[in-house]
């Protein structure tokens, strides 16, 4: 197979897939008209890769066909960057704006088939041999994949597999001749009404006694008995004028609930084997994954500090407090790119033939983004203030007895057009306070998982990777006889 158009992708979306929009079913994703712009836009996706093949596409490494370079498994310097462009041209398509554009995934199960040796240890040798031929498939076939690996907070006090007697939480509850069965619920899928398949895989470490919730798996969206429960629509049915990004990027998320679905033998990727699902994610994960993340953070930050740049211009905002905190957006960004370009740099193998980035400026980068993020957004609104909301829609300048009057009175600096500042300042408006705008926002504080807790890893991990102390050389203190080769230097 060829990577698909996005014609055909959206005829993909066409199957029994059980998706759940304000207690009402929706019986196809594609002709229901709050999904019809994020539809529209992932197929878009899909057409980009062609468009930009010389960029986007690469030869299968078995040779014949083509697939989009976000499924290559990278094993050197020049595959990263072959994906590196290829993510690019996807991220520039939605400004950052989707967060679960398909090649996260291409990019994550790469790493986990690239890295099989982590799947295959401690007899889990037939799990292993299934990720990697279902990540081949994935490349094959081109399919658009969602996640879910966060499991339902019912009790913080008793945490999420204890919770609700333990049934709450995904979990296995039978063998069949084809596959396993499994029951229980699963958050936040992003995409999902607009996936092919999810998968399901380690997030967060698991207790050794826990094996029947350590399950990875991939199935179809339109397997019996999985429900997709979405949130409310933060679409708009708005012109691109007017909504330029609520129109065409809500990409939903939903709630999973498994109802005794059935795995087939050939997806299952872990079953029970904690020893595994503990060592999966620890093994590369961030290295890998953090290279797709960071160009789509880079092109959000810098798409970002252009818009509101031209807001202020419009309107001749260029005191020092103004220009300052332009200053600090443009940093934003520009710290983003930098980190990826040391992060590339120190790009190396990894184990079984594997290329990953280098791990460390990733890590710094992990839990700084979702601050970064949250401040963006504000000072988007201090510099935009009321003329954020100063917008009328495109309509009125269609109106013969309103334009001649929106002309003069929401014209911008030195006769800086009326129709294009309010296009300015309705896109800001659009990207930081509308629905879409505050879900991205809440969106961005957890994406990469808990700030607090990377921070704290980092510390840890930082302890073992810094072998040359400068306290001790500088200060004199002569500490050899008291540490053991196995005590960090740092604590």
């Amino acid at each position: 197979m060829s990577p698909r158009t996005g014609n055909e992708y959206t005829a993909g979306l066409r199957d029994d897939r059980e998706v759940w929009v304000d207690g009402r079913r929706v019986p196809d994703v594609t002709d229901y008209e709050p999904f019809s712009g994020a539809v529209r836009s992932v197929a878009g996706l899909y057409d980009l890769q062609h468009a930009h093949a010389d960029d986007c596409l690469v030869e299968h490494p078995d040779g014949g066909e083509s697939i989009n370079a976000s499924h290559l498994i990278p094993r050197s310097r020049a595959d990263l960057e072959k994906r590196h462009a290829a993510m690019a041209h996807a991220a520039r398509y939605s400004v950052g704006l989707l967060g679960r554009s398909p090649d996260y995934l291409n990019v994550t199960f790469a790493g986990h088939a690239g890295r099989s040796d982590v799947w295959s240890a401690d007899g889990n040798e037939a799990g292993a041999q299934n990720l990697v031929a279902f990540q081949d498939q994935l490349a094959r076939r081109d399919l658009a994949l969602t996640h879910a690996i966060i499991r339902p907070t019912v009790d913080k006090g008793l945490g999420d597999l204890a919770s609700a007697g333990g049934e709450s939480a995904l979990h296995k509850v039978a063998d069949t001749e084809h596959g396993i069965v499994v029951r229980g619920a699963m958050v936040l899928s992003t995409l999902a009404p607009f996936a092919d398949e999810v998968a399901v895989y380690p997030g967060q470490p698991m207790p050794k006694d826990a094996g029947r919730y350590a399950l990875a798996f991939s199935v179809p969206i339109g397997t019996p008995g999985l429900k997709l429960l979405c949130r409310d629509n933060f679409s708009s049915p708005g012109e691109r004028y007017d909504t330029p990004f609520s129109s065409r990027f809500d990409e939903q998320d939903a709630f999973l609930i498994f109802d005794d679905v059935e795995i087939p033998h050939d997806r299952v990727f872990i079953d029970g084997n904690t020893a595994v699902w503990n060592a999966a994610m620890m093994s590369g994960w961030t290295a890998n994954i953090m290279q797709q993340t960071t160009i789509r953070a880079e092109a959000k930050l810098r798409f970002a500090y252009e818009l509101v740049s031209r807001c202020c211009r419009a309107i001749n905002a260029s005191d020092p407090r103004t220009t300052e905190m332009l200053g600090e957006l443009w940093t934003y960004a520009e710290m983003t790119r930098a980190l990826l370009v040391a992060a590339e740099a120190g790009a190396h193998e990894w184990g079984n033939g594997v290329w990953f980035c280098d791990e460390r400026p990733f890590r710094a980068l992990r839990p700084t983004l979702p601050k970064w993020f949250p401040r963006v957004n504000e000072i988007i609104k201090l510099l935009g203030s009321h003329n954020l909301l100063a917008t009328p829609a495109e309509s009125a300048f269609d109106n013969p007895e309103l334009r001649p009057l929106l002309d003069r009175h929401l014209q911008g600096s030195d006769g800086f057009d009326a129709r294009e500042r309010v296009r300015l300042f309705r896109a800001a408006w659009d990207f930081v306070g509308s629905a879409l705008g505050g879900r991205n926002e809440l969106y961005e504080l957890f994406y990469l998982g808990s700030a607090a807790r990377s921070y704290q890893l980092n510390h840890t991990v930082a302890q073992f990777e810094m072998s040359e102390s400068l306290v001790d050389s500088v200060l004199g203190i002569a500490t050899g006889e008291r540490r053991t080769q196995h005590t960090p230097a740092f604590i």
